[in-house]
């Protein structure tokens, strides 16, 4: 694939002008990424459990011992100098990344019998999570071949890869990184990883994400042999928690929550199950709008005060044993007043309260014996729509999802994304408009199905899927100044080859993705037509998106297709900005190597440099190469303007 990246800033000579705070801040913004380095980085002899919780105490005691202050000669020398003129990479950055590298590298050196072991070859005190085994998610074929070709390449090699494929660093650049993180040879760890370059372009994939994770049972004998020492300590917190529970004004009415700290009449009104919002069953129908202001409090425990008492009370002030989320941008404070009913009932295991203040649905669960376990979900939902306020996730177990419709939809029926000609399967729903378990595809280890949400309402048919959060995402089709619902043929096939990588988008705010083909080119050498798909995730918030190109090769099997570039916080693709300019370098059946590229109907050249050269009239480009080249795109739009490659 084409390796297309912005230039790296090159370190300067050691300067202790970057302090704890300036490397603090960036551990922090890049958190992410440096985990997913330290992973990739890691042995894998470690185990996926001991390596993910191995990377995030590396990445969380990489900050600088001293202040930074002169003289102090921190960090072994290796704290970066100040930005050369136009850099673009963050000094504080560079360090923590260097430290991050260099204990991974330690981590997987041997133990000596007459040397004192690094930290970083001892199993991490904190993190520690007791009772699971965590791991990522486990990705395709492709991503299971790249992790064994990692395993077999040695510890700098390995970084070598990494360094060179996820940080996109210059090969002076990556050898300047080994050589401070104390390899010896880094030109060999150089050639060694040079052999498996072409596939650096999966590392991003969600099976080395050790932030996005999945959890199991450790020994469950072992554990059952431990707490029965431990139980009767814990029988003497039950008896105490008990007796704290007793007082009128204590847990007890409250739930989950924690005490009260302010007696704010307002506020307590805001928590007065008596004052919640409620909307009649047919307002929906006279209402000018069509959002969740519209819709009625629905559910089989609408008249329990005690259960929505507590909702409202873990709401304004969970307590330490409520697990909180919510979708990023969107804040977890209390309501500003009496917020609106949407739904109380029984979902499954669980009793579940809905509730929406204009800007958020708020989400409280808890099981139907006591209250230990509860949680609160948050997503931001502002400015919905007839056309993304059609469903809301109302429970999860198990693997499956059940979603609780809009009352404007007539009829729900569920379809496979990865089988666009088969007929969607109609699904079942109660009384208040809650439906059967559908299988959640972002739960699922293997990417062999893709069930979306069908709505059918007065206006037409709508595709909505479930992407982690509790607003299922919206699927459109088509350019970005006139996206259109998923209802014929040719948009089901382009989304059967998208589906799979929805997954880089989960869990992020996303309001809509819309699928667009950009370009469609005829391959060299009679290979048949490729396609290039831009894909464009919108988040509720506005801020935030992200967006990647695919090149689709023709394939029988409607196989995914190769993400060629993406970025985020981007206007490509999208309706301020409807280009994008991408390419990637592909093989031929005859065994040639290509490079390939395709913009948008405004490009009117396509120019190839950097090692190459190229230049081609119109959108498309094909150039051939050889394996493993490397390239710089660029082209010129009709009024004469440059366009860059899509990162």
């Amino acid at each position: 694939m084409l390796n297309v990246a912005p230039e790296q800033d090159i370190l300067n000579p050691p300067a202790p002008s970057v302090g704890v705070e300036q490397a603090e801040a960036a551990l922090v913004e890049h958190y992410p990424r440096l985990v997913r380095l330290a992973y990739l980085v890691l042995p894998p002899s470690l185990g996926r459990n001991r390596r993910v919780l191995t990377a995030h105490a590396i990445v969380q005691r990489s900050l600088p011992r001293g202040r930074g202050g002169p003289g102090d000669g921190a960090e072994e020398g290796l704290i970066p100098g100040a930005r050369r003129p136009g850099a673009g990479v963050d000094p504080g950055y560079v360090y923590v990344r260097r430290r991050v590298v260099r204990q991974a590298l330690e981590a997987g050196l041997p133990l000596r019998r007459r040397a004192w072991p690094k930290r970083a070859q001892l199993p991490p005190l904190l993190p520690q999570v007791w009772g699971l085994r965590l791991f990522p998610r486990s990705g395709g074929a492709d991503e299971l071949a790249l992790d064994q070709r990692l395993s077999a390449l040695s510890g700098p090699a390995r970084a070598a890869y990494v360094l060179r494929g996820l940080e996109r660093l210059s090969d002076d650049a990556v050898g300047a990184e080994l050589t401070a993180a104390g390899v010896g040879d880094a030109r060999r760890a150089l050639v060694e990883a040079g052999e498996h370059e072409s596939r650096s372009a999966l590392l991003e994939s969600a099976e080395f994400d050790p932030c996005s994770l999945q959890a199991r049972p450790t020994d469950l004998m072992r554990r059952r042999q431990h707490g029965r020492a431990a139980l009767a300590a814990v029988a003497a917190l039950v008896v105490c928690g008990a007796l704290i529970g007793l007082p009128g004004d204590g847990w007890g009415p409250d739930g989950a929550a924690a005490p009260s700290y302010a007696q704010n009449p307002a506020a307590q009104a805001a928590l007065d199950p008596a004052h919640l919002l409620r909307v009649e069953p047919t307002a929906w129908t006279t209402a000018t709008r069509s959002d969740f202001s519209v819709w009625p409090a629905r559910g089989d425990l609408l008249g329990d005060s005690g259960l929505l008492r507590r909702a409202l009370a873990v709401w304004a002030r969970p307590g330490p044993s409520v697990q909180v989320s919510a979708t990023p941008g969107t804040p977890a404070g209390p309501p500003m007043g009496a917020p609106q009913l949407l739904f109380a009932g029984d979902v499954d295991r669980a009793r579940v309260v809905l509730l929406y203040d204009g800007l958020r649905v708020a989400r409280y669960a808890e099981p139907h014996e006591g209250t230990a376990g509860a949680a609160l979900d948050f997503a931001r939902v502002d400015a919905a729509d007839l056309a993304s306020a059609g469903a809301l996730v109302v429970g999860r177990t198990d693997g499956n999802v059940r979603y609780l419709t809009a009352p404007w939809v007539r009829e729900a029926s569920v379809r496979d994304l990865l089988t666009p000609g088969a007929a969607a399967r109609p699904l079942p729903r109660d009384t208040y408009g809650v439906t059967d378990p559908v299988v959640s595809p972002t739960q699922a280890r293997q990417c062999t199905s893709w069930d979306a949400l069908e709505l059918h309402d007065d206006s037409g048919v709508r595709l909505v899927t479930d992407l982690g959060e509790l607003a299922p995402a919206r699927l459109t089709w088509g350019p970005p100044s006139d996206p259109r619902d998923v209802g014929d043929r040719s948009a089901r096939e382009g989304w059967a080859r998208t589906a799979c990588l929805l997954p880089t988008v989960r869990s992020h705010g996303v309001r809509s993705v819309n699928d667009w083909q950009f370009a469609q080119q005829a391959l060299p050498e009679n290979n048949g037509t490729a396609g290039w798909i831009c894909t464009r995730a919108e988040t509720w918030r506005g801020a935030g998106s992200r967006v990647f190109a695919q090149f689709q090769a023709p394939s029988e099997r409607l196989a995914p297709g190769a993400i060629a570039a993406r970025a985020e916080n981007s206007a490509s693709c999208g309706s301020r900005e409807a280009r994008v300019l991408a390419g990637v370098l592909w093989k031929s059946r005859g065994g040639n190597w290509f490079v390939l590229a395709a913009g948008s109907p405004q490009v009117s050249s396509v120019t190839l440099s950097g090692g190459m050269s190229g230049t081609e009239k119109g959108n498309l480009l094909a150039v051939r190469a050889e394996e493993g080249a490397r390239a710089e795109l660029n082209g010129r739009l009709a009024d004469g303007s440059p366009i860059s490659t899509l990162r």
